[in-house]
């Protein structure tokens, strides 16, 4: 038998697959954010339309309502915007840059946060004091505060023409910057557990370098709180992208994320055109309801004493 068969088969009689089959809700939230990934990812075959190509948009399309309404047509199912773009490929494409600027966000916060908690718990000292009080002072202030603050920075320093074209870069780093403090007190509280144990100084005393020790040997044991940190903190990030697009400080209307549609919609909530804002949002809150429900699951499934 393969490696790969016997590791499936590991998996498959684990506790993790058992608690999985066995809760109707989680499963029901894997399946939806599994949607939600590969619609996402293959927006561009997936979605009916290309919101982006300009010359396939018509004015004459626009505002038509979901298909359902009287005067929808089953060409565009969830209806268009006030440019005449479909609501359904707008939706796809938003999706697929909300969970980029997401996932890149989170990818860069756990990356700081845990090689930050490893070096405070490894080290100690002041090296540890001073790393500690700059997470407990950052998470005195709101994430979104802390983003805007950094968006703002970049709008300063970047000329006027160059902001729109890097905007995405701009949020990953301002949401990714706002989110290690958490990923760091954990791995510091995992590190200073394990640090101590006889295998950290039976590697000591061979001389194994303190760098290895703690990427090799101690970082192993974090990663089960650190990846139900991650999921629960990638559904605030994809939120925290909508709520800086909405206030008009995020992606560009020419590169819609799903709060650049919820802002634009939300001019035409009380003129009858409610399918422009209602489905972004919809889609929002769906998504972020069951990466939350995700986080939840694995928060249980890798503490038996929650089970």
């Amino acid at each position: 038998m393969s490696d790969n068969s016997t590791s499936f088969a590991r998996f498959r009689d684990s506790d993790m697959w058992w608690s999985f089959r066995r809760s109707p809700l989680t499963v029901a939230a894997a399946l939806v954010t599994l949607v939600y990934f590969v619609g996402a990812a293959f927006a561009p075959w997936v979605a009916p339309f290309d919101p982006f190509d300009v010359k396939a948009l018509n004015l004459m399309d626009a505002f038509t309502p979901p298909a359902w309404n009287e005067g929808g047509t089953a060409k565009h199912p969830l209806g268009t915007d006030n440019q005449g773009r479909d609501m359904l490929s707008a939706i796809l494409y938003g999706c697929r840059v909300s969970l980029m600027i997401g996932l890149a966000a989170i990818l860069l916060s756990v990356t700081t946060g845990v090689l930050l908690g490893l070096l405070a718990g490894f080290r100690g000292g002041w090296v540890e004091a001073v790393i500690m009080r700059m997470a407990d002072i950052q998470l005195t202030v709101p994430a979104i505060l802390i983003a805007l603050t950094l968006d703002g920075v970049a709008r300063v320093v970047l000329p006027k023409g160059v902001h729109d074209s890097v905007a995405i870069w701009v949020l990953v780093l301002s949401i990714g910057f706002a989110y290690w403090p958490q990923f760091a007190r954990v791995t510091r509280a995992t590190t200073l557990a394990e640090k101590n144990k006889d295998y950290v100084n039976a590697a000591r005393i061979i001389g194994v370098p303190g760098a290895r020790i703690a990427l090799a040997h101690v970082l192993p044991n974090a990663w089960g709180p650190v990846l139900v940190i991650a999921t629960i903190e990638l559904a605030l990030a994809v939120i925290a992208e909508a709520s800086l697009s909405y206030l008009g400080v995020g992606m560009p209307a020419t590169q819609p994320s799903l709060g650049t549609l919820i802002r634009i919609g939300n001019a035409f909530l009380f003129s009858g055109e409610w399918w422009i804002v209602i489905f972004p949002a919809l889609a929002l809150v769906i998504l972020s309801l069951s990466v939350n429900l995700l986080g939840d699951w694995l928060r249980d499934a890798l503490n038996p004493r929650l089970r």
